[in-house]
């Protein structure tokens, strides 16, 4: 048997949380070192590593948490935009071997960055060749 996660340690109970909400297949609780006020996990009661280990339910459950977390932060700190981040694995940068997302209210001038803010080292030519060939052979690995 396998030693429980962190988080499976808080939802049991064993280990406490700041509880923002839960739902059908959810829990969502402040994160403990947030980059921001209100940066928000958002976790499957199903103990899973990765995304494609959940269910087709219990992924749609998490989303339905997400944007009922994005809800209540959206009153709390009257803004509608968000950066939702999922680390899928520990090479994404995953800490925690459970699935979470990240959920982080943005307002203005609040010193978050953007995905290229992150990976600033981006050719300024767009190769639409090699980005063809790529999805094409993305398509054909399914089948």
């Amino acid at each position: 048997m396998a030693e429980k996660t962190l988080f499976e340690h808080i939802l049991s109970g064993d280990i406490p949380s700041h509880k923002v909400g839960s739902g059908e297949g959810w829990y969502a609780f402040l994160d403990i070192s947030p980059r921001r006020e209100g940066h928000t996990l958002v976790i499957p009661i199903t103990a899973a590593s990765r995304m494609k280990d959940l269910s087709p339910l219990e992924r749609s459950q998490l989303m339905e948490g997400v944007v009922e977390v994005q809800r209540l932060l959206a009153i709390k700190f009257n803004t509608t935009d968000f950066t939702v981040v999922v680390h899928d694995g520990p090479l994404a940068g995953q800490e925690v071997p459970h699935v979470h997302l990240h959920i982080l209210p943005r307002t203005e001038n609040d010193s978050g960055k953007t995905l290229a803010a992150m990976w600033p080292h981006q050719s300024q030519e767009t190769d639409h060749d090699k980005l063809r060939v790529l999805a094409l052979e993305l398509q054909t690995e399914g089948e």
